[in-house]
């Protein structure tokens, strides 16, 4: 099958293509030319540039959407321009399916920007007349994840954190071989067109017990204090002055770490049947590959 991959050079997308391209004639579509290309040809293209996209996806059954732009300015305007694009390419090249990774959380008035952007992304995406997969997760488990990586440095830089309140916030951390596995298991599949699955790991945890976890991992105990008063934006100024995350990257993170991201159905789990990587595997795996780097 011919499967093209919008985001390829991403955190998710790095390591989607090689699991692509053991079954599949993969065309990676990035900005900038890889280090490694796994076997798969590649097209550079803006993703917000329909008739730049048209020669990698011409031919393709199943087109992936894997970009987003959290950290740019007016990244909710940028999400829906390059969605617009994405699906108008996907309508004249007559793609089958586009496969969308996009992000837990029930749609409610204070859903944060970046995950009402996600959730809006799948839409416009829908309004091609492609079939569209969307696949929602929480945080991915993964080297380059702007949450994990928030995570692990706060465990490096700090023996002790003044924490916000959102550090008691549900999550369901899915490990980064996990999101893969499901995302090429739908390919080509019509039962899962035109449908949205959540996507998950076995173990449903506090961003607090995050740390905890990975704090043990690293041989370290740091000492969590809770401040309930610290606002959004305090926060965010917080983790970009303690963390590598940039303040642009920072706010939005934080506001959608206020939100709960836990899976609310199992569907997906029949329809690709993997068993799920503890969260402490997830994490070893992670930082081994982060050192290796």
């Amino acid at each position: 099958m011919k499967i093209a991959v919008i985001g390829a050079s991403g955190v998710v997308g790095r390591i989607l293509m090689p699991e692509l391209t053991r079954n599949h004639e993969v065309t990676g579509v990035s900005r900038h030319e890889p280090s490694e290309t796994t076997g798969a040809r590649w097209h550079l293209a803006d993703a917000s540039d329909s008739d730049g996209l048209m020669p990698a996806i011409e031919g393709a059954s199943v087109v992936y959407h894997l970009v987003h732009s959290l950290g740019s300015p007016g990244f909710e305007e940028r999400d829906r321009a390059t969605a617009a694009a994405v699906a108008s390419a996907c309508e004249r090249a007559r793609v089958r399916q586009i496969v969308f990774l996009g992000g837990l959380g029930e749609e409610q008035p204070e859903l944060s920007p970046h995950l009402r952007s996600r959730a809006e992304t799948s839409r416009i995406l829908g309004a091609s007349g492609v079939p569209v997969t969307t696949i929602r997760s929480a945080v991915v488990v993964a080297p380059g994840s702007a949450a994990f990586e928030t995570v692990v440095s706060l465990v490096d830089r700090l023996p002790a954190m003044i924490c916000p309140r959102w550090v008691n916030t549900l999550t369901q951390p899915i490990a980064a071989a996990d999101i893969v596995r499901y995302l090429a298991g739908v390919a080509g599949r019509e039962e899962a067109f035109g449908q949205s699955y959540d996507a998950a790991g076995p173990e449903v945890m506090s961003y607090r017990g995050m740390i905890e976890r990975v704090a043990l991992l690293r041989g370290r105990r740091p000492l969590i204090i809770e401040l309930p008063l610290l606002t959004p934006a305090l926060s965010a100024l917080w983790l970009h002055l303690v963390t590598p995350v940039r303040a642009s990257v920072a706010r939005p993170l934080v506001e959608g770490l206020r939100n709960e991201t836990v899976a609310r159905d199992d569907r997906l789990r029949e329809l690709v049947p993997i068993e799920p990587t503890p969260f402490d595997a997830a994490a070893r795996d992670a930082l081994a590959a982060r050192a290796a780097a």
